[in-house]
């Protein structure tokens, strides 16, 4: 039965460039999970886009003497090029810098405040005197009281991974910028956690069997420890979306950027629904009971999409609760992945040491990067980019394994069979047997697709691809083609045809090449659907949003039913081999910058 798929990817701070570990992190992730799902021909609907507010941009921005706008735009920009030549496909990549988002996330504040969900209170905050403003719980950081880890954040501590009251932290210190702190008095709406604890409890202690386990431990203790009390949803700053009651909206405050980001899951859903001249569109996603929704983030942003997030749209649901037609969905899964390092090394942008997703794309095919950034996914810990281990990966798997496959037996079959792929007559028990083999893994790898085990899908078609592999050995059809051409036609056939489905099982993970082989083997159309980046004009500000087009797409999640007589286009290697020295030069770059 077809299921309706919303796949909510993390949104990137406008303040830096996108590294191989946010990559990996999310953004990836989600985009191969949509496009299997597109394939098996669900309804799906993958939205994300740029976090433009905050202090992170008015710091950038003052520190570079230009405006926050400015700052915002020049990444949002950089983003949606890095996300087409990696391929990702949103259906709509956004900003929270529209009239749209605004409103959006304005009324989901004044539903929570008619609720009695939100609740105003006077604190003592970090004061910066040399920044001369707030500092919100991020930009400050210092021994976390808890675990004692050494640079926990004001908000969240990376070393126990619990929600910390910013004011307690031990030594605090700014981020950014220097300077003594001062804690100073002023007012908040804050979100009533604790009242919301008994449903958010319900919530995650039932039918989570799916989550995975360092997610669902991590939101289930702090949930369960009966601690949570009002978070702060509003800030002093004059960048971002003003706080929608009377007295606040010129007093300097606006919605705090995590309140308002996760909210851009729904507000990009309304606009693409907009955009799409259907504006109910989106009630499919956000309504029925039966779609699914999934949040690809990194773990250090767990608890905002498993525990805020979903408190925002159980404390939402009390104004339809007469309607139950009309409650929000919560997330259906959230399986957020750990941390890439780098040589050994934590990622950090302020360190330059980093695989930047921009420079590396200029350097290596797309689908290399993909490639081993699944193959090496940190899903269930913390994983390490090598560029030794690029450089082995390539050659040995996504080359020798799968890309000489498939161009060794098309070029054999353009060649020696007048550019057609062989009528093969009987099959042979081998044959067959090899066919089912792979037809069977359109089941294996779905099932791990599904279950958002990317790593292990990507190893089982690998395995697959194997299989070809040692086929072919044994049936050398370079060698039988001189005494039986017939028996050559029978296995360059089984081989076309295991690699026409190969083509499919690998396209989630590797789109170029597949749309290539998908041409090369004569098809028309394109396996998947078209990108383009469109503008859009409102009546306060102006953006660029990246799309998708999926009705161009004629890809299915079906084993191939390729037919003797089929015309190729003439091949060409799908990938190239990487010499050794490479990783040297890598590595030497990175010491160097």
């Amino acid at each position: 039965m077809t299921e309706h798929i919303l796949v909510s990817v993390a949104w990137p701070y406008s303040n830096a460039d996108i590294h191989v570990g946010n990559i990996t992190g999310a953004y990836l992730p989600a985009d191969i999970f949509a496009r299997f799902h597109r394939l098996k021909g669900n309804n799906v609907l993958m939205v994300s886009g740029t976090d433009s507010h905050g202090t992170p941009v008015t710091v950038k921005a003052d520190a570079e003497g230009v405006t926050p706008f400015e700052i915002y735009q020049r990444y949002h920009r950089r983003f949606l090029d890095l996300f087409v030549k990696y391929g990702l496909t949103y259906d709509l990549y956004t900003t929270t810098h529209t009239e749209n988002h605004f409103k959006v996330s304005q009324d989901i504040f004044l539903g929570l405040n008619k609720n009695g969900f939100l609740f105003t209170q006077k604190e003592k905050q970090w004061y910066s005197p040399s920044l001369k403003r707030f500092l919100p719980d991020r930009y400050v950081e210092g021994e976390c009281y808890i675990c004692h880890y050494a640079n926990a954040r004001g908000d969240q501590c990376d070393g126990c991974g619990n929600m910390l009251d910013g004011t307690q932290l031990i030594n605090p210190r700014a981020k950014v910028g220097g300077g003594a702190l001062e804690l100073r008095e002023t007012e908040h709406f804050y979100l009533d956690l604790a009242k919301l604890t008994p449903e958010l409890s319900h919530y995650l202690n039932n039918d989570k069997d799916h989550w995975r386990p360092h997610v669902l431990n991590v939101v289930r203790s702090t949930v369960d420890s009966g601690e949570l009390r009002g978070r702060a949803i509003t800030r002093d700053l004059d960048w971002g979306i003003p706080v929608p009651i009377e007295g606040w909206r010129d007093a300097g405050k606006c919605l705090y950027v995590w309140f308002e980001a996760v909210i851009g899951y729904f507000s990009a859903s309304i606009e693409w629904s907009k955009n799409n001249n259907d504006p109910d569109a989106w009630k499919k996603w956000w309504y029925d009971s039966s779609a699914k929704s999934f949040y690809f983030i990194g773990k250090d942003n767990i608890p905002f999409h498993a525990i805020i997030w979903p408190a925002e749209l159980i404390g939402l649901e009390r104004l339809y609760e007469n309607d139950s037609t009309k409650r929000l969905n919560v997330p259906y899964d959230v399986p957020a992945n750990e941390f890439l390092n780098l040589e050994g090394q934590k990622i950090s942008g302020s360190r330059n040491w980093a695989v930047w997703g921009l420079d590396a794309v200029e350097r290596y095919d797309a689908d290399a990067i993909r490639y081993y950034l699944t193959a090496n996914m940190p899903e269930a810990k913390d994983s390490d980019w090598s560029w030794t281990e690029f450089v082995a990966r390539n050659n040995n798997e996504l080359v020798a394994t799968w890309g000489n496959l498939a161009n060794r037996v098309l070029s054999f079959a353009y060649k020696n069979f007048d550019g057609k792929v062989p009528d093969p007559g009987a099959l042979r028990p081998e044959d067959v047997e090899l066919i089912n083999k792979v037809d069977a893994a359109f089941s294996s790898v779905g099932d791990l697709l599904s279950a958002v085990k990317l790593r292990a899908a990507l190893s089982e078609a690998l395995r697959v691809a194997s299989e070809v592999n040692r086929y072919l050995d044994v049936q050398a059809p370079w060698t039988a083609i001189k005494k039986d051409k017939a028996a050559a036609a029978k296995t360059v056939y089984t081989a076309l045809r295991a690699i026409d489905s190969l083509k499919i099982l690998f396209s989630p993970f590797l789109p170029f090449s597949s749309e290539a082989l998908h041409q090369y083997f004569g098809y028309d159309g394109k396996l998947f659907g078209e990108q383009k980046i469109v503008s859009y004009d409102e009546p306060t500000r102006s953006h660029e949003a990246l799309t998708y087009n999926a009705s161009t797409a004629t890809g299915k999640w079906a084993p191939s039913q390729l037919k003797g007589g089929q015309p190729l286009r003439q091949p060409a290697p799908l990938f190239k081999k990487l010499e050794e020295k490479i990783a040297e030069e890598e590595v030497a770059r990175l010491h160097a910058n």
